[in-house]
Order: C-alpha cells, then structure tokens, then sequence
C-alpha cells in the first residue's frame, strides 16, 4: 500500500505530518510523491487565509484525479473550522480535526472496511489536551522540528486560528528533554521547537515551567549543537527573559517577532496585545544584548480602517527599525473573525501597491544585514546540493542562507565558513 501527503502551512503542520506518516510506515505503507499513483492521499490543512483553503481544496481535486478509487484524508485547521464543508467535497473519504491526527491510519483503515465517509471532528476550544505525535525516525539528518506547544488564547481580530487549534496545551517538560536526547543521539545538529503560540509554553503546567527553563535544560544536552524556536510573539521578551536567553550557548540568535502593523492604531484594532513602542525596545533590548542577531517578522498591509497616514507610519517604522527580514501579507477577511466585519475594508490595487512598497524595502534591508557580515567567518549548518551546480546550502545560526562551493559532499556538516559576498536573499561563501 502507497501513501502520499500535502502539507499546506506552518511548521506545526510539517511536524505531525511527518509524524503521521511514521505511523503509516509503520502499518507496512510507502510513502510517495503526491503527484504519484497512492491509495491513501492524505491533505494537512491549513485555514490562516482564504489562499489556503483554496490550496486545500486544490489539492484534494488533485489528489481524486491521481487516483479516483484512493482513500482521501483531509486533517487540519480547514477541516476543524469547516468540516461540513470539507466533506462535502467530492471524493473526500475522512475529515479530522486538529487534535487527533494521531488517529489517522485508524480512521482511514475504517473507510476502507465500511465504504463511508467518515468525519470525525470535536470542539477544541476547551481542550487542554496535548496531542502526542512523537517521530521516531526522521526522513531528514540535518534539522529536526519539535513540535512542544498547541492551541492560542491571543484571539487576535483577524485570526481563526484559536478556533481551529484550540486552547494553549504544552508537551511535558521530561519528554521534550527526553525526545531532544534521541534527536541528539541520532546525529541532529538543530532542533527546532515549534508551536502555534510557542511563547505560552508552560502556562497550562503546574511546574512553574515557562520556554525559558525548557531552554535552559535543553541547553545543558550533550550533542545538540543548535537550538532554534519558530515565530514567537514579542510580548515574551521581558527584560529578565532578553538576560537569560542572552547566557544560552545553543540557542540560535534568530527571533521572528510578529510585528503585522508599524501602526499603533492599526495594532489596537488586530487586538495585539503590545505598541510600536515596546516592539522597537524589544528590538534594540535584544541587540544589545546578542551579537549577530537577527529579527525577521510578519505584516499584514490593508487591514480594515488603514489609512494611508497610517501606512506611512508602519513604512516608516519599518525604515527605522531595519528588520533582517520582513514577511508581507495582504490582508484577507476570514469568515468568522471580527475584521471580516469591520468597516472600511481595503481596495485591492491598494493593498498592492502597498505590498509591493513595504518587499522593495525588504530586499533592501535583507541585502543590508547581510552584508553586515561579509568577510567573517560563521559557522553554517549545510542542508543539502544547491540548484546551483557545485555549491552547497545552509544556514548560519542567525539564518542567513549560505551557498559554497566544495567538491566533497558536506550536507548535514557545521562548517566554518567565510562570508565572501551578498546575492539579495543568500550570501556567497568560501569553506
């Protein structure tokens, strides 16, 4: 039996989409392409915009073509948002929720034996259950995603995704440590740990653990060279949190700090929970404080009720904060939060020129940091062969892509690397 996944999303998604489908190898399955002849399809989902759940639906009209016997699992953010709608599209065999992907060999095998669709999605607002989807053999050597934390409490107005995730549940402390240990052993050189709110961590725990501590044992394992976290909110960054961080030998001094507006009107309206103000403190608190830093974010242009005076103030704030690397999204209504409702929603061309104002500053800010560190020498983790026929690529540990060319194979390696040149998104290196 074949199987094949899609996975649309975030890094959550890639973790247990992995896990899932350690679980179908483990039940005697093959894993392919999903552009290849399989028996099961499965589709993680995604719903943060209304691109990805057309993508989903995309890929499930995909999936039906290839094989129009397969089972179809569709699982997931869009699944638990709409499931209704999910099943009702034609050829789609199973729908499950956020919370029991770890079930999916199960329920697929169900479909198979009964010749029914089959939906199986609860209410996850009130579970504080996390999910245990542990990978026990990983198909990549060099990084390895560790998935510690579920669920979001921040209801920010644009976002449907603590209706899909559910209520903030964190892994247990032990086996986190214990599961980094066997990443360890199995010859990993990065881990990265991911969440949907990664920065609650520990706040359903009755240890007092917060990802502080959980950094601090982690920091301590034999074999780990590289600690990474995914995108976290800038609220975490307190001044004793900036302190402790800054002692930590393996964590990597690369933060995304979801910005989304540079605007403080604009950031009252999404319902985030901090000002320009402190942003830009947390900023120039962890420059200080970490060599080499690199701050990356998300924005969201033409939210509803933004004016052009209020643009000019994010652009600006942007110009002055001089990012390493800026993430820009258009915004798009979500049926179900409050900012689909809102009044004086954006015009499209104007979201665009605005998009395309806020990249042509991007690149230039991203040329910029990189450059900061032409002609030193970094440690890089590389990856895999380039497109580019010769080199190599992989990241520094404040994520700047790097390719070098080297005769021998070097992938899964942490070479010392001298930064030679800037190529806009990548920097050139000589071994």
């Amino acid at each position: 039996m074949k199987v094949a996944f899609s996975t649309l999303g975030c890094r959550v998604n890639q973790y247990e989409t992995e896990a899932m489908s350690e679980k179908f190898i483990k039940q005697g399955y093959d894993i392919v392409q999903f552009n290849e002849l399989a028996d099961v399809y499965v589709i993680n989902t995604c719903t943060v915009t209304n691109m990805g759940d057309r993508k989903s639906r995309q890929m499930i009209s995909r999936a039906r073509r290839e094989n129009e016997n397969a089972i179809i699992a569709v699982v997931g953010c869009y699944s638990q948002i709409a499931p209704e709608e999910v099943s009702s599209i034609e050829g789609v065999d199973v729908v499950l929720g956020t919370r029991n992907k770890g079930d999916v060999v199960y329920w697929v095998h169900r479909a198979m034996e009964e010749k029914e669709k089959i939906i199986e999605v609860k209410d996850v607002l009130k579970n504080k259950t996390f999910e245990e989807l542990n990978i026990e053999e990983y198909q990549d050597r060099t990084r390895a995603f560790l998935k510690v934390q579920d669920g979001c409490n921040r209801f920010c107005s644009y976002c449907l995704i603590p209706f899909a995730r559910g209520a903030v549940c964190s892994k247990d402390p032990s086996k986190v440590i214990e599961e980094v240990r066997k990443l360890a052993n199995h010859g990993f050189k990065e881990i990265i740990l991911s969440g949907i709110d990664i920065a609650s961590y520990g706040v359903d725990l009755n240890e007092n653990w917060d990802l502080l501590l959980l950094l601090k044992e982690l920091d301590k394992i034999e074999g780990v060279t590289r600690i990474r976290i995914g995108s976290i909110d800038p609220t975490f960054f307190k001044d004793n949190i900036i302190e402790g961080i800054g002692k930590l030998k393996k964590l990597c001094p690369h933060f995304h700090l979801s910005l989304q507006s540079g605007c403080n009107e604009t950031l009252k309206r999404m319902n985030r929970k901090y000002t320009v103000e402190q942003y830009k403190y947390i900023v120039s608190s962890l420059r200080e404080r970490i060599k080499g830093v690199s701050i990356t974010t998300d924005i969201i242009v033409g939210f509803p009720g933004e004016t052009e005076e209020e643009f000019e103030k994010t652009y600006n704030f942007l110009s002055d904060i001089k990012l390493s690397k800026m993430h820009v999204f258009k915004f798009s209504p979500r049926k179900g939060t409050r900012a689909a409702k809102m009044d004086n929603q954006i015009d499209g061309k104007i979201k665009e020129k605005r998009s395309s104002k806020l990249i042509k500053l991007d690149k230039i800010q991203e040329k910029e940091f990189i450059n900061k560190f032409i002609g030193q020498s970094m440690s890089v983790l590389y990856e895999k062969l380039s497109k580019q026929d010769g080199y190599y690529e992989g990241y520094t540990p404040n994520y700047i892509k790097v390719l070098s060319n080297c005769e021998n194979d070097i992938s899964g390696n942490i070479v010392e690397t001298c930064i030679e040149k800037s190529d806009q998104e990548f920097a050139y290196g000589k071994i």
